[in-house]
């Protein structure tokens, strides 16, 4: 991702269902404060990594997944995690294949653990980073937070059979 698709970013996150859109924002808003759209589509490669997917069968190739991991600072080994999919994509992988991409740049970027704030009615990205596992570490009111050890995280993705794209996707960064 760059900078250039923040009107892909708003563009999506208009295009989230108001459920998605809360449990990914912790907010039902249809749109987010300008302030928001900038910081997801600030992406530097050091502070802020991301990756994005983009539909090629659809006209003009819309924007239908993205995932980012910020971090406070250079040298941190730790990151913010958060991935958000188009409601039409759900439960075909796209979440999946993301991670796969965005957790391998992460470990050839030096972070080693990532944090994950999550809404507790979340269940679908419970599921989701529980299978790459995440542990739970706090419960504050109604979100959680979990921790996940990226290595880990890599080799659980790496045994999982779908999305088949994985194995591409591992054997794309293994040739860098």
């Amino acid at each position: 991702m760059r900078h250039s698709d923040l009107p892909e970013i708003e563009k999506g996150i208009g295009q989230m269902s108001d459920q998605s859109r809360y449990l990914r924002f912790f907010t039902g808003s249809k749109t987010m404060p300008p302030s928001v759209v900038e910081r997801l589509a600030s992406v530097d490669g050091i502070f802020h990594l991301a990756w994005g997917v983009i539909n090629m069968d659809e006209e003009g190739h819309p924007a239908i997944a993205a995932a980012h991991v910020f971090r406070e600072t250079e040298t941190s080994d730790t990151g913010e995690f958060a991935i958000a999919v188009l409601d039409p994509y759900h439960g075909l992988g796209v979440a999946r294949v993301l991670m796969t991409a965005l957790f391998l740049d992460c470990y050839c970027e030096g972070l080693r653990q990532l944090q994950i704030d999550i809404l507790r009615d979340n269940k679908k990205a419970y599921g989701l980073i529980r299978s790459v596992g995440a542990t739970p570490c706090a419960f504050e009111g109604s979100a959680a937070q979990y921790n996940l050890v990226v290595k880990d995280a890599i080799s659980a993705l790496q045994k999982m059979d779908s999305p088949t794209a994985i194995p591409d996707i591992i054997g794309a960064f293994a040739a860098d």
